[in-house]
Parts: C-alpha cells; structure tokens; sequence
C-alpha cells in the first residue's frame, strides 16, 4: 500500500518497518524541499499523521528514524511538532570513520582519497583565499608552531589540513578530508603503540610544521600549482615515513 493511504499495518515487523523507512523517506525528501530551514516546524503529529496517512506507531517509527539522522526532532508540548533540525557534522564525522573502520580501509586506501582531496582543496583554497583566509591560515600555523614547541608530536597537523579544506567553500572536500586525515591520525596511532617509529617524533613533527609553512606561503602567493606540488610532495613524505 503507496505512502498517503491510511493503513494501521502491523504495529510492528517487517511490514511496519519497511512503512517507517518510506515515511521517513518522504519526510527528509520534504525537508530538504523546503530549503532546509532549521526551526520550521513540519507539522504537529496528528497534522503528520493524516498527511503521511499512516498510523500512529507506523509514524512514531518514522520518526525516530529522521531523528536519528538529525534531519528533524519532535517537539512535545503546545505548540509543538516535529522541528527541522541542524545536523551535528562531529556525529557524522565519527559515523563516517565507523563505517571505513568497518569496511578495513587501509592506509594506502586513505593515502589515495586524501591526495585527490587536499589536492583539489590547495587549488579551490588559493583561487578563493580573502583577508580573512590569510588570517585563518597565520592562525593555524601559529598554533600548530606553539604546540610544536611544546613537544606536541601527534594531532597538532590535522588542523592547518582542515582550515585549508574550509576555505574551498566546498563543504563535502571539508567533510571528507577532516574525516580522512583523523583516521590517518588514529591508524597511525595504534601503529606507533606497537611499534617504535624509526624517525623521532619531534623531528617528524617539526618537517610537517615546515611543509605546512611552505604549502600556506604558496596558497597565500596565489600559486595553486606550486601549492599542488608542495602539498603531494608533502603527502607523499608522511605516506613514505609511516608506511
């Protein structure tokens, strides 16, 4: 039975399940229609429930669905309803990461996606780049200088990685390099609780901060391609160092 004719099938079990999956479907294919507007309240439930023509559970099953990918929440109480929400991109990083765990994504596998990534980013970010993305990027190294300084050897890189991803404007680069770059990160990690790196942390750590000055004096320069080359030559260094 289609999605808008009333039904009250089973409460429960697959053919209750499978009803949930399509109104859910059909909610986040509206929200998405409405533009996306965090706040907007969708309806209240017996509002929902006769325009999705299903049953209460049916409906209630629906919407623990759309809250779970944090598309919309429901509101109890006067006035309430179910709210368009704003998704909270740390959650989907770490389902992302869960997921490549999963799916035994190896570092080699990580080394290629990253360098197609991070290499279209230098190039966005470049053309891109305003006052205050100059700014963003003298920050990021600061930083990354200060806890280098400090004996910092993992986790101060991932940063300067993401400010780049940013300034492409282009969210799913920004998504998938952050996520990519903290698994690199925490496979390394496990790695090196293993097995003792055969270069000094701080060494290693001190070359990255270098290479992060010269790939952000290329991007600020406008030069893409001499940015491309210092961020693959870059890559390609921390790929032969942990490999």
């Amino acid at each position: 039975m289609a999605v808008g004719q009333k039904t009250s099938t089973a409460n429960g079990g697959r053919g209750g399940r499978r009803l949930a999956e399509m109104v859910a479907a059909r909610i986040e294919k509206d929200i998405v229609a409405g533009g996306w507007r965090t706040g907007t309240i969708l309806g209240s439930e017996p509002e929902l429930i006769e325009r999705y023509g299903v049953s209460r559970a049916v409906f209630r099953e629906a919407v623990r669905l759309v809250e779970h990918h944090q598309m919309a929440s429901m509101r109890r109480g006067p006035g309430g309803g179910l709210v368009v929400t704003e998704p909270d991109p740390g959650v989907v990083r770490h389902a992302a990461r869960v997921y490549l765990r999963h799916a035994e994504v190896t570092r080699e596998q990580l080394f290629e996606a990253r360098m197609a990534l991070e290499l279209a980013g230098v190039v966005s970010a470049a053309e891109r780049l305003t006052e205050d993305g100059i700014a963003q990027l003298t920050e990021a190294l600061t930083t990354e200088r200060e806890l280098v300084a400090e004996g910092v050897t993992l986790g101060h890189a991932r940063n300067l990685h993401s400010v780049i991803a940013e300034l492409t404007g282009n969210p799913a680069i920004s998504l998938f390099v952050e996520v990519l770059t903290q698994l690199d990160e925490e496979m390394v990690q496990q790695s090196w609780n293993t097995d003792e790196p055969d270069v000094d942390p701080a060494e290693r750590a001190s070359a990255s901060h270098e290479a992060h000055e010269a790939i952000v004096a290329a991007i600020v320069a406008g030069d893409a391609p001499l940015a491309q080359h210092r961020m693959r030559r870059h890559l390609q260094a921390i790929s032969e160092l942990l490999g």
